[in-house]
């Protein structure tokens, strides 16, 4: 339903200072002074998973929209779909992913200035975050440039979404009710009000993180200074030089002299028993005269390192005071991951190198790469340029011949937020950067679905040869079927998506760029071993009005009787393609799911070996088992549920956290802290509407199978998909320190598991915790990377003001000028006026603001 109303009278004349908008710089003064407002009505309707919000137009300018049809039409990006809704002479109506748009119709009565229109609508499920909005609103006129509405130009919401403020705007439309109430500053002050004993100096120091198994103390101080000799064999050339890299800020340590052999040595070694230890091992030792860093392997002495780096001050000192102590150490799990969405939006080489680091620094060992997506296609392929002269960048074109419809808040401009790939080059050096972090780089290239940018750029080159007359080769890599009449619809509301899993041109793509993965990993040093083909997310109705398809069902003896077949069909496939290549294969689980409750059979699909990201653990939908369910079934699991590892959720139940969440209310830092890999069934604490689960069995309805076969547990992954994340500072907000929490657990098994509520298990989160405060946010800092600082927690009891900080380390400001300036908090406030900003602060960086 689409409600209109004119707020002031829609009939006054066009005055000789009002005029129709006719050129670019009244369509510019228009844009620029004409307000665009997004809004929540309610989320608790009596329909259960409906909403209403408005949109709405304060005409500042000179300029008028004219009663009837005209040739403007209004653009904005919406994450729920509207339909299709003509009322009051405006048409509204859905274009393709987020992107709607408005237009007039006959009986519109026009918009002069000085007046205001709203439009209401309905829509599904519910919008409760500010992040749910999306910016850069625009408007066109036939014949001219589109311009951006001013005021949703930003990455500020307060300039172009109404306050969320009310329960029916921060509660979701849930059947049962939302469990989940919006965070307050009185309940985070209570939540934060246990005291944390503090950690020593000396204890705060070799908290290292992630935790390594065996730390053994020693009496006495080391001395290190630029008179130690650094002494590494050839094979751990690369090692050493990584060392000397990292302590240039404090001193950089002498080659070895025969002559002076009594000086003082730091040692790299391998160990000779190298074959009895499991790889990446590692062993540290710390005496007067001596450190020794000795690995399993170059990944071990590496991870040595980074163990002794981590028990050096924060402020660089020419002399630095090592702990005596012995580590031994071996990691958790071989597979300790974080996946990164840069297809949706793209943030640039810099970040990624700098979440390379950061990975190595707390022992993560493998990235995996989100390349493709239906917004974005982010790697250069020689032969193909299409895929990044078009797929890589949105902005506003119908037709889609010079970029992909604009999404995601990009707004009409190929300059727009997200926009961009990676050069060969740059490819290349990441590769090589993430070689010399012993980091495996896991390249993904999402399909049949989630494949637009792909499918429209193999169109482009489609025509592009056709009009050259080189039919053959134009239908070389094609993707789509002309005479395709399939209908379905996209979670993310596409309806043009899926690769044609029929056409051998499919194959040939897919194909063509292993081979050019393939070459550039070998031209990095590195080499490609496990191929990603997503998987995930197939609409339904996909390849139903193929007639390439009805052709393949036709045929005997191909295994495929409907359309129903064709998904294991593409499966085999590419399993074979890759097995040829030498590669293994990934997917994401809802792609290798026979049913429910059932994944296809591994024995079909002809590769050694075949990997399964289990991310659906949303226990009320009875998937919360699949994990096992592939274990058991001889597939190779990473863990990576969204329910405790997506870092794209919001970080606190409240609206103005950035982010989705679907899976989960919320993930916080110490959510990710306490996942317990090896207790799948313990992390089920809640539904997703916030109702605490004490029976798993009884919720999902049958009985839960236990791991079998704990071998192919390969081990955990942190997700962050980016949607709403349009800018590298929102991405390392999102990341970190989320991406240290899981570290710590992929890493280190803790002695309290699964027993997260144990006085152990609380006293582990809180030294973590204050390491994390008063030491690692500041080396995430001296990198240049940003991070999330959770806001205070304050209560206002007659007149005094309490604050608190949720980890030991963060100051808390306060402002009685609206922020102009601060000062720091340190007893309760006696306040005589209301307006009063609290943030806390580490360093540079500070929390969002709250006000009392």
């Amino acid at each position: 339903m689409l409600i209109v109303a004119l707020l002031a009278a829609c009939h006054t004349p066009v005055s000789r200072e009002q005029q129709i908008i006719s050129s670019q710089q009244q369509l510019a003064d228009f844009a620029a002074n004409t307000e665009l407002w997004f809004g929540v009505e309610s989320n608790l309707l009596d329909q259960p998973s409906r909403f209403t919000g408005s949109i709405s137009l304060l005409n500042q300018s000179a300029a008028v929209l004219p009663a009837g049809i005209a040739d403007w039409q209004i653009y904005f990006h919406l994450i729920r779909r509207i339909e299709r809704t003509e009322q009051h002479g405006l048409l509204l109506e859905h274009i393709q992913g987020d992107l709607h748009r408005i237009t007039a119709t006959a009986a519109f009565k026009g918009l002069t200035a000085g007046q205001q229109l709203q439009l209401t609508y309905s829509s599904a499920p519910w919008i409760i975050s500010y992040s749910d909005f999306m910016p850069r609103a625009f408007i066109t006129v036939a014949g001219l440039e589109p311009e951006l509405f001013a005021n949703t130009d930003t990455e500020d919401f307060n300039q172009f979404v109404r306050p969320l403020t009310e329960p029916r705007q921060q509660l979701r439309n849930i059947a049962d009710g939302d469990k989940f109430a919006s965070m307050t500053d009185a309940r985070r002050y209570r939540q934060q009000q246990q005291a944390m004993p503090a950690l020593s100096p000396q204890a705060l120091q070799q908290r290292i993180i992630p935790m390594p198994q065996q730390l053994q103390q020693h009496s006495g101080q080391t001395q290190l200074h630029q008179q130690w000799q650094l002494s590494a064999p050839a094979a751990l050339l690369h090692e050493g030089q990584y060392l000397q890299q990292q302590l240039a800020p404090y001193f950089t340590l002498r080659q070895p002299d025969s002559l002076n052999s009594a000086a003082p040595q730091l040692r790299l070694a391998l160990a000779s028993t190298a074959a009895a230890l499991q790889p990446e091992s590692y062993q540290l030792t710390i005496s007067e005269q001596r450190i020794t860093i000795t690995g399993a392997d170059a990944a071990g002495v590496f991870y040595g390192i980074q163990s002794l780096l981590a028990l050096l001050p924060v402020s660089p000192a020419p002399v630095v005071e090592l702990p005596q102590l012995s580590i031994s150490d071996q990691p958790r799990y071989r597979w300790r991951g974080m996946h990164y969405d840069m297809a949706r939006n793209f943030h640039g080489l810099d970040v990624t190198l700098r979440l390379i680091e950061h990975m190595a620094r707390y022992k993560l060992n493998k990235l995996h790469l989100h390349l493709t997506e239906d917004e974005g296609w982010r790697l250069q392929i020689p032969g193909l340029p299409e895929l990044t002269e078009l797929g890589a960048f949105r902005c506003f074109d119908l037709t889609e011949q010079h970029c992909l419809l604009t999404q995601l808040g990009t707004g009409p401009q190929r300059s727009g937020s997200g926009n961009g790939y990676f050069s060969r080059e740059q490819f290349i050096q990441l590769l090589r950067h993430a070689r010399a972090h012993h980091i495996e780089v896991i390249p993904e290239i999402d399909l049949p679905g989630h494949a637009r940018a792909a499918i429209k750029a193999m169109e482009a080159r489609y025509q592009r040869l056709s009009l050259a007359e080189q039919p053959q080769l134009a239908s070389q890599y094609l993707l789509s079927e002309a005479a395709d009449t399939s209908d379905y619809l996209t979670v993310q509301n596409y309806n043009d998506n899926s690769v044609n899993v029929c056409l051998d041109s499919s194959y040939q793509f897919i194909d063509r760029v292993i081979s050019e993965l393939q070459q550039m990993y070998r031209d990095a040093g590195a080499e490609l071993r496990l191929f990603h083909m997503g998987g995930d997310e197939v609409a339904a109705g996909s390849w139903q009005g193929s007639p390439a398809c009805q052709q393949l069902i036709a045929q005997p003896d191909n295994n495929v009787n409907s359309v129903a077949d064709l998904k294991p069909y593409f499966i085999k496939r590419v399993a074979q393609l890759t097995a040829k290549r030498g590669l293994a294969l990934a997917a994401w689980e809802d792609g290798l799911m026979a049913s429910p409750q059932q994944p296809f059979a591994r024995e079909q699909f002809q590769n050694p070996q075949v990997v399964v990201n289990a991310w659906d653990n949303i226990w009320e939908w009875g998937y919360g088992d699949r994990a096992y369910l592939f274990a058991n079934a001889g597939y190779d699991v990473v863990q990576s549920p969204g329910t405790n590892l997506y870092f794209d959720h919001p970080q606190e139940a409240h609206p103005a956290e950035r982010g989705y969440y679907w899976a989960t209310r919320f993930t916080d830092t110490e959510k990710v802290f306490f996942y317990r890999p090896d207790h799948l069934y313990h992390n089920a604490e809640f539904t997703r509407d916030g109702t605490p689960i004490t029976d798993l069995a009884a919720l999902l309805g049958r009985s839960l199978p236990q791991l079998e076969k704990p071998k192919h547990m390969l081990g955990i992954q942190g997700q962050v998909w980016s949607e709403t994340i349009r800018t590298a500072a929102q991405l390392e907000q999102m990341l970190y320190p989320r991406v240290i929490a899981l570290a710590e657990r992929a890493w280190h098994k803790a002695g309290w598991e699964p027993d997260k509520a144990s006085t152990a298990a609380r006293t582990d989160w809180q030294q973590f915790s204050q390491r994390l405060g008063m030491v690692e946010l500041l080396r995430l800092q001296q990198s240049g990377s940003g991070h999330y600082l959770p806001p205070p927690g304050a209560l206002l009891d007659n007149g005094v003001v309490k604050a608190n900080a949720a980890w030991p380390g963060l100051a808390i400001e306060y402002s009685l000028d609206q922020g102009q300036n601060w000062q720091q908090y340190q007893q309760p406030l006696a306040v005589s006026q209301a307006d009063l900003w609290l943030r806390t602060r580490q360093g540079a960086v500070h929390s969002r603001l709250i006000k009392l």
